[in-house]
């Protein structure tokens, strides 16, 4: 049988490179997956049902809310977005470290369910850069950036609740300090325990 693996919640400012990140990050650690959400917005160019999100209707997505299916849920920008339990068992039951890729709000609710999870939260250098990304995307509309932008600045006081604080401004020194986290999750004691029963056993079966 697997060793349970270990959750992980991300959040971020949209535009801080959250998703480049996380993307890098389950490229060079195999033991890392990204569980799938539902989201009631619309697909944006290169994104596919079921790998990026699961595409729901509204009517759909409050159907499960109804039956308790969410670990988490949030509106977010007029969309809903949330992770199914199931979806999340399935992975950690494989023995992968689970990432919630997921705003302050889901965050807060997953916390209060799971308080071993880690949480992580990612800074934009600035808010200029940050307004450079989001206006470098191409896809949405000035209106749609300067909202985004406003609400950047309520989200982000939300990372006091988050164990750890990553700054993507060079990218390659951010992915750096996210893999050191999720390596030294699965070198603490509890996980090593568990990774280990046998060896300990026998390690101390003659121990005086």
């Amino acid at each position: 049988m697997s060793i349970r693996g270990n959750l992980f919640i991300i959040s971020a400012p949209s535009g801080a490179g959250k998703t480049s990140l996380v993307k890098e990050l389950v490229q060079n650690i195999q033991e890392v997956s990204v569980s799938v959400s539902h989201t009631t917005r619309a697909p944006r160019p290169g994104e596919e049902n079921g790998v990026h999100y699961h595409f729901s209707s509204v009517d759909d997505f409050k159907a499960l809310i109804a039956e308790d299916a969410f670990l988490e849920w949030a509106e977010v920008f007029g969309n809903y977005y949330g992770t199914t339990k199931q979806a999340v068992d399935d992975e950690l039951n494989k023995g992968q470290d689970v990432i919630l890729e997921i705003d302050w709000q889901g965050a807060e609710q997953v916390m209060a369910i799971w308080p071993d999870a880690t949480s992580i939260f990612i800074l934009p250098p600035s808010v200029s850069e940050l307004q450079n990304r989001l206006s470098g995307r191409g896809q949405d509309s000035a209106a749609v950036i300067a909202r985004r932008l406003l609400e950047s600045r309520k989200e982000m006081s939300h990372y006091v609740n988050f164990d750890y604080l990553v700054v993507n401004d060079v990218f390659s020194v951010a992915l750096e300090e996210l893999q050191t986290i999720f390596k030294a999750k699965r070198l603490c004691r509890d996980f090593q325990v568990r990774s280990h029963t046998s060896l300990i056993d026998d390690l101390l079966s003659n121990a005086e």
